[in-house]
């Protein structure tokens, strides 16, 4: 049974872009309410901790490397059917396979710096939420 939140962080490229506003925008007009919200910069141990699914894969190095170079937005948005409608509205991994209107074939530079992540299910979504929000920073 799926759950009616996902995670979102809006990555250093998009940060930087100045693409958060347009981002968030994109978010809540998709019908997602914003439960938590954080502005805050990963250290290259907590991009490590958060990606250490993907310890020993090739590209592990270079994605801490870049989710720690600048600050970042986490957030969990909640509507039904949260993660497959969250996925569908941030569009394919690769921008240049993205629907058109996605919010990476609108904002993404490449596949490495795709301007969002988004939870790929609900035990995801929990885990990584969890590692960004207590309780009291829920709303």
């Amino acid at each position: 049974m799926s759950t009616n939140r996902t995670f979102t962080m809006i990555k250093p490229d998009a940060v930087a872009n100045g693409h958060i506003g347009a981002i968030i925008n994109d978010i809540t007009a998709a019908g997602f309410k914003i439960i938590a919200l954080k502005y805050t910069k990963l250290t290259e141990e907590t991009a490590g901790k958060f990606y250490e699914v993907h310890k020993g894969r090739p590209f592990y190095t270079d994605l801490v490397t870049f989710m720690s170079s600048g600050p970042i937005v986490a957030a969990i948005l909640e509507k039904d059917n949260a993660i497959e409608d969250f996925r569908k509205l941030i569009g394919a991994t690769n921008p240049a396979d993205a629907a058109e209107g996605t919010i990476r074939n609108k904002y993404a530079n490449s596949i490495e710096a795709n301007a969002v992540h988004g939870s790929d299910s609900d035990e995801n979504a929990a885990i990584e939420g969890d590692f960004f929000f207590t309780a009291a920073e829920r709303f």
